[in-house]
């Protein structure tokens, strides 16, 4: 029960590093121009997988369930794919990549959503519908 949220924890604690990293390279460098797709990283990336991995933390039902290694993918497909999705946007390459991002982010906070309404909050929630 606790694999899921350890999952979304770990995978949180990753992105922040990279985010971190990323962050210290556009100060030394004076060069800001990705700061979209870095906001984007430390947002999905960190905050969200944190949050997520805290709902699954509190709610081992839904960490139990089959979809909460489905949302595990979606979210980490969502950051791979959207963070360079954005830079190469930005860099003029072309928004194909962010636009696939952008709706694997949506399933992604669809796939919470329904987790949610399925299971509740917490050890010993009703289910909500």
């Amino acid at each position: 029960m606790r694999r899921a949220a350890t999952l979304f924890f770990a995978a949180a604690a990753v992105f922040a590093l990279i985010g971190m990293a990323w962050g210290i390279q556009m100060s030394a460098s004076h060069d800001h121009s990705l700061s979209p797709a870095h906001g984007h990283l430390n947002l999905i990336g960190f905050v969200a997988m944190a949050v997520f991995g805290t709902y699954y933390a509190l709610t081992p039902k839904a960490a139990a369930s089959r979809l909460a290694p489905v949302h595990f993918a979606t979210t980490i497909a969502t950051v791979l794919v959207l963070t360079p999705g954005i830079a190469m946007a930005i860099a003029g390459r072309g928004e194909t990549l962010a636009q696939i991002g952008s709706v694997l982010a949506v399933i992604s906070m669809a796939l919470f959503a329904l987790s949610v309404f399925r299971h509740g909050v917490g050890p010993e929630s009703e289910s909500a519908t």
